[in-house]
């Protein structure tokens, strides 16, 4: 896409402006680091466009508060407090356990999973978020906690103007095949490669 300017411009009847806004579905996927915090960077983007923003994650431990977080829950409070930006909520739907030792059987996880994903459905139904960040999502499909089928279908015929962005490893190739934006990050080089744990400011 040199300069920006698309390569093909399909004969689809649309105008410039009606495509320029289609809204997206994307997906963040590869086994490499990125795929949250690039789907993150998108969220400072919209707020700075005023959009609604629903972020919810599916797997880390409600215990553990990632950066990303606190900036975007304190960009939403100044949205309250000055009208500058737009609305953020940010819901940890059920209790993963990337990066803590799970609590409770994997029939409570499931459970939790599938009234996160519920409650997501509504809002989609409603027209809620202008931006929904589902990270970490591939993961309960994977498990058979969520139906992958019902996820692609909620989420091409969502109605109105609402971009989705799904993170996490292995997408399932349905959700691949009905996205707009697919992006595969790649391990390449680690720091975990050698014993090097997560830091402050890199990892969280």
């Amino acid at each position: 896409m040199p300069q920006g300017k698309p390569l093909t411009v399909p004969d689809d009847g649309s105008t410039t402006r009606q495509r320029r806004n289609r809204p997206l579905l994307m997906v963040h996927t590869g086994n490499g680091k990125g795929k949250s915090t690039a789907a993150f960077g998108i969220a400072m983007r919209a707020w700075n466009q005023g959009w609604d923003i629903g972020v919810f994650q599916f797997v880390k431990s409600a215990k553990w508060r990632i950066g990303e977080q606190t900036v975007l829950e304190r960009l939403g409070l100044l949205h309250e407090q000055t009208g500058e930006g737009g609305p953020v909520e940010w819901h940890k739907m059920g209790s993963g356990w990337s990066w803590s030792r799970k609590s409770g059987t994997e029939a409570d996880h499931a459970a939790d999973a599938a009234e996160g994903w519920a409650e997501v459905k509504r809002r989609i139904q409603a027209e809620r978020h202008q931006l929904y960040i589902l990270d970490e999502f591939t993961y309960p499909m994977q498990w058979g906690w969520v139906d992958v089928g019902d996820v692609v279908e909620t989420l091409v015929h969502r109605p109105g103007r609402q971009h989705v962005i799904v993170t996490g490893r292995r997408a399932d190739h349905r959700l691949i095949e009905a996205a707009d934006l697919v992006t595969e990050m790649q391990h390449v080089k680690h720091p975990m490669d050698v014993g090097q744990k997560g830091q402050r400011g890199i990892e969280w």
